[in-house]
């Protein structure tokens, strides 16, 4: 069964971003959404076609050859950082403190609830990044839809990358690495507005 959020809590915490929002589209703060990613080097090829007994077939290999994290606003603005290593919570709080040397003005980090972004490690950075203007903002439980991340993790490994990008890990990590760049600039996404009623 699908576990769902506590209605009154999501309702809060969808206000509050929706709040969030207005603020963003106001100019008055930045709003980023931010997760992470890994992609392997078993291609995501949703569909394709092929000749009647021709055999096509794709190489694949485990594990993932690229972590990916990153922060996105609606307009197309991104920080992001990849790794050959896991992501754990010492590697979020190094991006997010390099982050907030670089805001322009009060920005708020939208995160979704992960052990890696609610530990210790997280929580004992907090008070020093609020004090240069970044304030982290937690989505309700099981509200993946709510984090404009995950539309461009699918965009990233459905659309952006070829399946001859996948025949090697060194050429993987080395589009990945190009796509991530060129977000904002050639690569762009429309994301649907935010839906400020929650019916």
């Amino acid at each position: 069964m699908k576990s769902k959020p506590v209605p009154e809590v999501y309702q809060l915490k969808r206000e509050v971003l929706c709040q969030f929002e207005r603020f963003s589209e106001s100019g008055l703060i930045d709003l980023y959404y931010g997760d992470e990613s890994g992609v392997s080097l078993t291609a995501n090829v949703p569909y394709g076609w092929q000749f009647r007994d021709e055999d096509v077939s794709m190489p694949t290999s485990p594990g993932n050859a690229i972590n990916c994290f990153g922060l996105f606003t609606r307009a197309n603005e991104r920080w992001t950082a990849v790794s050959e290593k896991a992501i754990d919570a010492a590697f979020i709080v190094e991006q997010l403190e390099r982050f907030s040397f670089s805001l322009k003005k009060l920005t708020v980090v939208v995160l979704d609830n992960a052990r890696i972004h609610t530990g210790k490690k997280m929580r004992e950075r907090i008070e020093g990044w609020q004090s240069r203007g970044l304030f982290i903002f937690y989505l309700p439980t099981y509200s993946p839809h709510l984090n404009i991340a995950e539309t461009l993790w699918r965009k990233l490994k459905y659309e952006w990358l070829s399946p001859l990008d996948y025949e090697s890990k060194g050429h993987l990590q080395y589009a990945v690495r190009q796509a991530l760049t060129a977000f904002g600039e050639s690569l762009k996404i429309r994301f649907s507005a935010f839906k400020y009623s929650s019916t």
